[in-house]
């Protein structure tokens, strides 16, 4: 269940220092769900649904997806809007009737001008339990939060652990705020996050981890286990890119060794075979030479 495109990514994957995970698709299922829908101002929650709906309908985030099957869900008539916009690691805009209907999280709000502050326990409650606060606007008022969820991969716990106990070092990285990150890093027991990066600044984290050194003065080899479209530089870019099979095709190509079972704990299969090849190789290599040292002076 391992595709593996070349013999210098088998080689190169017995040397990882650090894996780089990518967390939705790759740490969790990638099909988050609606959790909370929060009343703000005179709207119902009906009518917000709706609104969301009509502004992410021609979304492909999974987030975004998860707003309009909730909708269709409960038989939510969803219009067309105009103008829609992605404004990434921020959120979406579209009009509808005129009226601009924006989603997104504190950056967006903050582009827009438009203070979060009567709203920030809400948000930092539910960031709390792990889930995504998106804010929605009607023009410039705040009309309602809704929170989503994705659900960890079942394997994912069980892989985390076992890379930290062969010595690995194991960072989480997202877009999601520092306090939705840590929540779900808990879960999966990983200490070190890398949280609010723009999908463009993926390459960039991968980079500054590639140049820190190792306490033997060693430099790090670091990988990075992704599956999407903006996952594809940072795969470029890592010493090893290893990508999760039901991705992005983009992925998938650039990634060194892909994952054909999405399931994670096979990055421990990858780095075993690795080490098992590279062994193998060793031992052919020593009794060759062996063999030729002892039998050409008997032969000659």
């Amino acid at each position: 269940g391992i595709l593996i495109k070349g013999g210098e990514h088998l080689e190169k994957a017995r040397k990882i220092t650090t894996i780089v995970f990518d967390k939705t698709g790759t740490l969790t299922k990638g099909e988050p769900s609606i959790t909370d829908v929060i009343l703000i101002g005179k709207y119902s929650e009906k009518e917000i649904l709706r609104f969301a709906a009509i502004a992410e309908k021609g979304s492909e985030h999974p987030l975004g997806d998860a707003i309009v099957k909730a909708a269709k869900a409960r038989n939510i008539r969803i219009s067309e809007s105009t103008r829609f916009k992605t404004i990434p690691g921020h959120g979406i805009e579209s009009f509808y009737k005129g009226k601009r209907i924006a989603i997104g999280n504190r950056k967006l709000m903050s582009k827009y001008k438009i203070p979060t502050n009567e709203i920030e326990n809400q948000l930092a409650k539910l960031e709390e339990d792990g889930k995504t606060a998106m804010i929605i606007v009607l023009g410039k008022t705040i009309i309602g939060i809704i929170a989503v969820a994705d659900t960890l991969k079942e394997n994912s716990k069980r892989a985390i652990k076992k890379l930290h106990e062969m010595g690995i070092e194991v960072i989480m990285l997202t877009g999601d705020n520092p306090r939705t990150a840590n929540a779900i890093a808990k879960k999966l027991g990983i200490k070190q996050v890398l949280s609010e990066v723009l999908p463009q600044d993926k390459a960039k984290e991968i980079k500054k981890l590639q140049k820190k050194m190792q306490k033997d003065a060693k430099r790090k080899v670091v990988a990075m286990v992704g599956d999407g479209i903006n996952d594809a530089p940072a795969l470029a870019q890592a010493d090893v890119g290893i990508a999760i099979g039901s991705g992005t095709d983009i992925a998938k190509e650039t990634g060194g060794i892909v994952l054909i079972k999405n399931d994670v704990t096979d990055v421990i299969t990858s780095i075993d075979l690795s080490k098992k090849t590279v062994r193998k190789i060793k031992q052919n290599l020593f009794w060759a030479f062996f063999y030729n040292i002892v039998l050409i002076p008997i032969a000659a």
